[in-house]
């Protein structure tokens, strides 16, 4: 049997002997480490700036240049500052720079630079100056980077955040003659509204828009959205253009193109006339207005609907539609007032509004009335303005439910459509219910040359004569409707040169009804009967008819027929109006029908001007009875009234009696 093999023993693991490095070897590694050591000492960024500027200037086809230091931290997220940056502007514009900033914070992600992108996660700039403006011809902007080619690809940059601290934007339309000039400062983390995607940045500053100066404050998305046109950029601002001011919030698409929108809007002013240097809208002059409504535009269609607010003392709601397309804007709009006060339509007249008591008014209106006032002149003498008139076409509803006028209690609601075509304007209808009855007008004025030529037409029917005179103690118990046609055809830019000019007819009658015996009295100046009635009771007297019939020629209404029958008293008149001068000229023949002794029977000369008439007997005519007799006997009405008179309770008025026999 065989011995087992020795075992051998495990053999000792010993590291191998280093060996002392040579002189040589020495020498090399200590310069490295020195040079490492120096590096780390005098390292500046500032070697990159070339490099980096090179970079971004190729990303973004502008020349962009560093003139202060260059910093970096390096880490997860690579940090660079730069001082005193700018980057030049678009190679058509005057101006030499687009933007500068003091200093420049950009967090930028480190590994899209391997695949040669840059993507900066947050861009910091401590006061930036921006000018932004448009394109030669109002096309594009300085803001679209690059050549704008189709074959450009895919920007090889990207900014997520913004953050703006003492910024300075300026924006300029020459073509539309609009300039923006705003601070910006971006909204500090944790306040209300500031997000992680770009911190909305207060807003305040000044310009023009339309050529008009305005300002502007409130607040608006990060910067960094305007450069995305296609995405809503949220504004919340207020601004002012003289007494003019609009509260905006809502959403802009392109902003600086300006054409597509929704926004929630706050309008109110001193004058609605103030409005057209703004936004290129002919409006009638207003009192003080507010509203409310939801203000949308895409493209050349704007639309202001569901508003609601008042102008004046008067409600006013409904909906309004601006095409501007073509060669003139055109306003189309839909509008109710609930009640509507009668003077805030003075406007249409070229006339200020009622500025006593309560009535509003601006300060302006308010001086214009006291001229007028001074003046003596009752008609409106305000020019109308050509240019506006041919500015825009419209076509405008207005319905009022009932109308507040404490001076005219007899009209209680309009209808009225305004229509406005290359400077024709026409009003058909502006219809007003008047005490029960119906004063219906159909207005042409044709504004494409001056003077205006101007054509009315006026159809008066079934005015109650109570609710006429409902402010005349006398009236109570009155009975009898008033009907006839008004034609006038003059030539002027106001409404005063206009009838100051005018042609025409005006004819006015009614047929049988009742009214007060003591007025009836007092016409003829029957002292005795007056006396009775005064210290007894007033009884009803039958009217028979009344009538004026007028030819106008000039502005000067010459009376062709002119009487009042009644049972108790007959008046018959002649004499003038003068529309131009504004006066009256009237001579009344009254002639009680019934015996007594201290009738007088003198004629009454109606005189004065429109705004201050007088009423008095012609002493000078006392007892010159001949011309009575002689007028009585054109006591028949003109037989274009008679298919305007309602002959009242009764079945024939029979005007005139034994006189027109």
């Amino acid at each position: 049997m065989n011995a087992p093999a020795p075992i051998e023993p495990r053999p000792r693991w010993r590291f191998p002997r280093l060996r002392r490095p040579s002189h040589r070897t020495g020498i090399v590694l200590g310069v490295v480490v020195a040079a490492i050591a120096l590096l780390v000492l005098l390292w500046d960024w500032n070697w990159f700036k070339g490099p980096l500027q090179r970079a971004l200037s190729s990303a973004t086809g502008r020349e962009f240049v560093i003139d202060g230091d260059l910093d970096v931290d390096l880490g997860r997220t690579i940090t660079v500052s730069a001082d005193r940056a700018h980057i030049s502007n678009a190679p058509w514009s005057k101006r030499a720079r687009m933007g500068s900033a003091e200093r420049v914070e950009v967090d930028i992600a480190p590994w899209p630079l391997l695949a040669l992108r840059l993507r900066m996660k947050e861009l910091r700039a401590v006061r930036p100056d921006v000018w932004l403006e448009t394109g030669p011809g109002g096309k594009g902007g300085n803001w679209e980077f690059g050549d704008g080619s189709p074959n450009e690809g895919e920007p090889r940059w990207r900014l997520d955040r913004l953050r703006v601290q003492e910024g300075r934007l300026r924006f300029i339309d020459a073509a539309r003659k609009t300039d923006i000039d705003v601070s910006l400062d971006s909204v500090a983390p944790g306040r209300e509204g500031a997000g992680a995607a770009g911190a909305p940045v207060a807003v305040a500053g000044r310009g023009h828009w339309r050529g008009a100066p305005f300002r502007i404050e409130g607040q608006a998305a990060s910067p960094l959205e305007l450069a995305d046109t296609d995405t809503p950029y949220r504004v919340d601002l207020d601004a002012r253009a003289g007494a003019t001011r609009a509260s905006a919030a809502g959403t802009l698409t392109n902003p600086f193109r300006f054409q597509t929108f929704d926004l929630r809007m706050k309008l109110s002013g001193e004058d609605l006339e103030d409005l057209y240097p703004l936004l290129g809208l002919a409006l009638p002059s207003s009192p003080p207005y507010s509203l409310d409504g939801r203000l949308r535009r895409n493209g050349d269609l704007w639309r202001y609907d569901g508003f609601k607010g008042k102008v004046g003392d008067s409600d006013l709601s409904g909906d309004v539609q601006i095409d501007a397309s073509g060669e003139r804007p055109r306003f189309n709009a839909q509008l109710l007032s609930r009640q509507l006060d009668f003077d805030d339509l003075a406007g249409f007249l070229g006339a200020p509004p009622s500025t006593g008591g309560d009535e509003t008014a601006n300060a302006r209106q308010k001086a214009e009335a006291a001229r007028r006032a001074a003046s003596g002149r009752l008609l409106p003498d305000k020019p109308y303005d050509l240019a506006k008139l041919n500015a825009m076409d419209a076509d405008v509803r207005w319905r009022a439910q009932k109308i507040h006028a404490p001076k005219l209690p007899m009209i209680e609601d309009m209808d009225a459509r305004l229509l406005l075509e290359a400077g024709r304007l026409r009003l058909e209808p502006l219809n007003f219910g008047v005490a029960g009855g119906d004063v219906r007008a159909d207005i042409r004025m044709d504004a494409r040359r001056a003077p205006i030529d101007t054509q009315a037409k006026i159809r008066v029917r079934g005015v109650e004569l109570p609710k006429l005179l409902a402010k005349a103690e006398l009236a109570r118990g009155a009975v009898g409707r008033i009907g006839g046609d008004i034609a006038l055809h003059g030539r002027g830019n106001s409404v005063a040169a206009i009838l100051g000019s005018a042609d025409g007819d005006v004819a006015l009658g009614m047929g049988r009804g009742r009214i007060s015996n003591l007025v009836m009295e007092f016409a003829g100046l029957d002292i005795a009967e007056s006396l009775k009635f005064l210290l007894t009771e007033d009884r009803q007297v039958p009217i028979r008819c009344a009538f004026a019939d007028f030819g106008v020629k000039d502005g000067l209404m010459t009376s062709r027929a002119l009487a009042f029958d009644s049972t108790d008293t007959i008046i018959v008149g002649e004499g003038t109006v003068n529309l131009d001068e504004e006066t009256f000229d009237l001579l009344l023949r009254p002639r009680p029908k019934d015996r007594s002794i201290l009738t007088l029977r003198s004629p009454l000369r109606v005189g004065g001007t429109f705004r201050d008439p007088s009423f008095r007997p012609d002493m000078a005519a006392l007892g010159l009875r001949g011309a009575i007799a002689l007028a009585l006997g054109s006591i028949t009405p003109p037989a274009a009234l008679l298919a305007t008179f309602e002959t009242g309770p009764g079945e024939d008025s029979d005007c005139g009696g034994q006189y027109a026999r």
